[in-house]
């Protein structure tokens, strides 16, 4: 009886009901996990964990010394979630992508919504994603933010509740998919007979995105990677090698008659679409940042007339920056005339005077986040801070009150984890991968994130977060 003596501790737990049973539509996962052995449990996790290691599933953890290359801890339980709640996830999900895009395509054209002062013009101009060399350039098919990683949490009431927006270079998807490979060696019963939807179509998926925004039937493809020494270098070469494209770096490329061309072992190729898993400001050291030394000359010329689909397009950064995150249920009903279908957390923008006074006065109970910081970086969870880093964050906010809002500290949903020789809750987070192509394609799964330390709420990765396989019921 694994979960006889499993505590919620009065918090929303993804398997387990307040009275220590299967929530409603589980019971045969809950029934199965609590049926093995404590022994059995642990040989599976030791599997899992021996399997990852063998297929060189790792990350680069920079605050380590030396850059430290490890695997992401996965554990052997999987995230649940029911049909019914994912049929609103997704249509919440595409939801937003459609009214993020329109935002995109507007802010480097007409900027409509501007103009309409549903957003203040200052927000957007003062935003480090926005890219003023993109203004009137046009992204092929119109389509800025063709692969989205939306980060989601569940509150106190069990709702499901946006947290933010990655649309650059969102990362983690290869960890989804090889984290289904790894439950099926274990699994695989379990997961036919729980009547699991399977992920195995995204490669597939994002290939079809690529070859659409290109125009053609037989386009040439390449995911560009910073290098070997990238936090995400393995998701980079798995993804290219799944899709069957190249796998390339600033050294294999150069840009003719704004042409981007591929250097191979019979001559140049043209590239017609990059899977770019690079920043706007290291693409093009003439265009943006002259000290680049990963970026390729010229590249931006390649793209501005035409000649290149990037994924996602320059520019998007703007999309995601934390402030904008605050307006984008006006940018919901701007563009679409509808209420948003999934709600964002309560936020305070620094910026606004009145906000920034009560985040001040109120910073022990925040969460306290930098606009453009990404990984756990940047962030101070008031209730777990001293009194020193709570007033280090004060004169912060009060030297750039722009860089800066504040959400309430919610505690995140648990889920079973094998921690020792006990299954405990660990508080988790999700990031499902929508795909924007000639349609709106989401996953049925993703990244669900786990905060290991017992009581945190930090599930980066790059801070020692850990990872589950997520399983969404087919009914």
């Amino acid at each position: 009886m694994n979960f006889a003596n499993y505590k919620t501790n009065g918090i929303f737990d993804e398997l387990n009901a307040l009275d220590s049973q299967p929530r409603e539509g589980l019971e045969v996962i809950y029934n199965y996990f609590n049926s093995l052995s404590l022994e059995e449990l642990k040989m599976r996790q030791k599997n899992l964990e021996a399997s990852m290691m063998n297929m060189g599933i790792t990350f680069n953890v920079y605050s380590e010394e030396g850059g430290m290359e490890r695997i992401i801890p996965i554990d052997i339980i999987p995230r649940v979630i029911r049909a019914r709640e994912w049929a609103m996830l997704e249509r919440g999900l595409k939801q937003r992508i459609k009214a993020l895009n329109e935002f995109l395509l507007d802010i480097y054209s007409d900027q409509k919504i501007l103009k309409d002062k549903v957003i203040p013009s200052d927000t957007i101009f003062s935003s480090k994603g926005f890219i003023r060399e993109c203004m009137n350039v046009r992204p092929l098919k119109d389509i800025y933010i063709h692969i989205t990683g939306t980060d989601l949490i569940r509150n106190a009431q069990g709702e499901f509740v946006v947290l933010e927006d990655n649309l650059r270079c969102p990362s983690g998807v290869s960890y989804m998919l090889q984290g289904r490979e790894l439950s099926k060696q274990g699994l695989s019963k379990l997961i036919s007979k729980a009547k699991v939807r399977s992920i195995s179509e995204y490669t597939d998926k994002l290939f079809e995105v690529l070859q659409y925004i290109s125009g053609k039937s037989e386009p040439t493809i390449a995911v560009l990677t910073p290098g070997i020494y990238n936090s995400a270098y393995y998701e980079h070469s798995y993804l290219a090698m799944q899709m069957g494209v190249e796998l390339v770096d600033y050294r294999d490329l150069v840009v003719e008659n704004d042409l981007l061309k591929l250097r191979t072992t019979k001559g140049f190729k043209t590239v017609d679409v990059l899977y770019r898993r690079l920043d706007d400001v290291y693409i093009d050291p003439l265009t943006f940042n002259p000290n680049s030394l990963i970026g390729v000359p010229n590249l931006f010329n390649a793209y501005r007339k035409g000649n290149l689909g990037l994924a996602n397009a320059l520019g998007t950064g703007v999309a995601d920056d934390k402030v904008v995150y605050a307006y984008v249920p006006k940018i919901i009903n701007y563009y679409l005339g509808e209420d948003p279908i999934i709600r964002n957390v309560e936020t305070y923008l620094c910026e606004d005077p009145s906000s920034m006074k009560y985040v001040l006065e109120n910073i022990e109970k925040l969460v306290v986040k930098e606009a453009n910081e990404a990984g756990g970086y940047g962030m101070l969870i008031g209730p777990k801070s001293t009194k020193e880093e709570h007033e280090i964050f004060r004169n912060k906010i009060k030297s750039n009150p722009r860089n800066y809002i504040a959400q309430p500290t919610i505690s995140l949903s648990t889920s079973p984890c094998l921690i020792g020789d006990d299954i405990e809750p660990r508080h988790v987070d999700l990031r499902p991968y929508i795909l924007f192509g000639e349609d709106i394609h989401v996953t049925p799964g993703g990244l669900t994130r786990v905060a290991l330390k017992k009581g945190s709420l930090v599930v980066n990765s790059s801070q020692g977060g850990g990872s589950k396989d997520t399983w969404v019921l087919k009914d």
